[in-house]
């Protein structure tokens, strides 16, 4: 193995190793990882089983994962009949728009929390309090961040 394969592959797996301290499967963040460096951009089923040396269920889980989160969408090219797989453009903003959305829920959740505890003392509301001021914080400078970042 050469020392860039050897870095490439190094770097899969680290892509790996950092999805899946996010809570997603390894193999997933391989995937990605070799999709992020992969030339050319799109991969087929097989590209990814041979370069990951994995497993056709493993792949498919984490395509199918993949694309469900949004880092990755099927496609196919006029004239082949495999499907092949990539970073849609745009998808690093969604996935943060996605997050944000999902940081808007816990807002959401923890006023519902503080409205059915309205009769409570203070200290016993204190987590859903901290809770709420937290995420509005980051709801509110993540919103900023995507909405400078797009201008």
């Amino acid at each position: 193995m050469t020392d860039k394969l050897e870095d490439v592959m190094q770097f899969v797996e680290d892509v790996g190793l950092l999805l899946e301290n996010a809570g997603l499967p390894r193999m997933s963040g391989r995937v990605l990882g070799w999709l992020l460096v992969s030339d050319p951009r799109e991969q087929s089923f097989q590209q990814l089983t041979d370069a990951l040396q994995a497993s056709k269920g493993s792949i498919s889980a984490s395509t199918n994962t993949l694309i469900r989160i949004g880092l990755i969408e099927r496609m196919s090219k006029p004239g082949d009949r495999k499907d092949y797989f990539r970073i849609p453009d745009g998808a690093w903003r969604e996935l943060i728009r996605t997050r944000i959305r999902a940081i808007r829920e816990v807002v959401n959740l923890a006023e519902r929390g503080l409205e059915l505890t309205s009769d409570r003392p203070e200290d016993d509301r204190q987590s859903l309090q901290e809770m709420r001021e937290v995420y509005t914080e980051v709801h509110a400078a993540l919103k900023e961040l995507v909405t400078v970042s797009t201008e």
